[in-house]
């Protein structure tokens, strides 16, 4: 494609959210309260895991890992949006907008892989329960999460350099409060046929896949609990698997009818709030759910709360 007297695009001006100016500093508030709860309940659940020996098991292994994933997550986009709130030009530089996707996809991969290795995880301990220590071995859950991180790191570089390789030309507006890798290739001025086939293939490896095995673990633990119907087995099973559930549905659901089943008829308003959900939603309800359903959660709040209150009784009064 001739480029002719097309000027290159040195920055992306990002549309955001549809909100009214009357009403601009009320969800200012709000996206900075959804934020901040997100990085502090992430935050705690890592120092409780990090703090009570009790905690130190796979599962809580995994839990960390995508605790300091969905903080990372957030933390990519929502920074970004409440400064372009407070600006009179939300704009972004095309370097930054590549940092951006890179990272959005990184740590979006990441998640999507952890929750695979926490099926897993629930997998084994469900139905090899006598085998679940040799099984999940700390060199097993190392090497998963070192395995999640290289292939994340290789998927969202690959599509960040291929991003590169895009001319920008006159039109450098985003419908989109971040750099959407969908949104800016609408706005390229280069072909980008082989963009789509990596897209259409390294998501099918990315997000159908992992959401295929979630499902299949799941098939196998209610199979494994169905051969044995106990009222106490049953609540057991449910309590440990709801909580991880109740992430996948949120996550994958909208990442899905998102990406995976587009209608001609979604609005750029509707994209924009589904995209709201996983980015900013999912991480802020993720410490919630794993701490008000999870009994160890709980008690391990518990433990180090008073031992902190122990130790301080005991600095001052010596």
């Amino acid at each position: 494609m001739k480029m002719g007297n097309q000027s290159i695009v040195s920055e992306f001006l990002l549309l955001g959210l549809p909100i009214e100016p009357d009403q601009r500093a009320l969800f200012y508030v709000l996206f900075l309260a959804m934020y901040l709860t997100t990085v502090l309940g992430n935050l705690l659940i890592i120092l409780l895991i990090h703090l009570d020996s009790q905690l130190h098991t796979p599962m809580y292994f995994f839990l960390s890992n995508l605790s300091f994933s969905d903080l990372c997550f957030s933390s990519v986009t929502m920074p970004e949006l409440l400064q372009n709130m407070r600006s009179q030009v939300p704009s972004i530089p095309y370097a930054g907008c590549l940092t951006q996707m890179y990272f959005f996809l990184f740590f979006g991969d990441l998640e999507s892989f952890l929750l695979v290795a926490m099926a897993y995880d629930r997998y084994v301990a469900i139905c090899f329960p006598l085998h679940y220590s040799t099984i999940m071995s700390p060199k097993l859950c190392v090497s998963l999460v070192a395995l999640s991180w290289v292939l994340t790191t290789f998927h969202a570089l690959l599509q960040t350099l291929l991003m590169a390789r895009l001319c920008f030309c006159a039109d450098n507006v985003i419908p989109h409060f971040f750099c959407d890798m969908s949104a800016l290739l609408k706005l390229s001025c280069s072909d980008t046929q082989v963009n789509d086939l990596v897209i259409f293939f390294m998501g099918g490896l990315i997000l159908v896949i992992p959401f295929l095995l979630i499902i299949t673990s799941y098939a196998r633990i209610l199979s494994s609990i169905l051969k044995v119907p106990s009222s106490g087995g049953i609540r057991k099973a449910f309590s440990t698997c709801g909580s991880h559930l109740s992430v996948v549905s949120l996550f994958y659901g909208t990442v899905i009818a998102l990406y995976l089943c587009p209608s001609a008829n979604n609005s750029t308003v509707k994209e924009t709030v589904m995209s709201m959900m996983y980015t900013v939603v999912t991480p802020m309800l993720n410490p919630f759910i794993y701490s008000l359903r999870n009994r160890d959660m709980k008690g391990a709040l518990g433990r180090v709360f008073c031992k902190k209150i122990f130790f301080c009784y005991y600095d001052g009064n010596t």
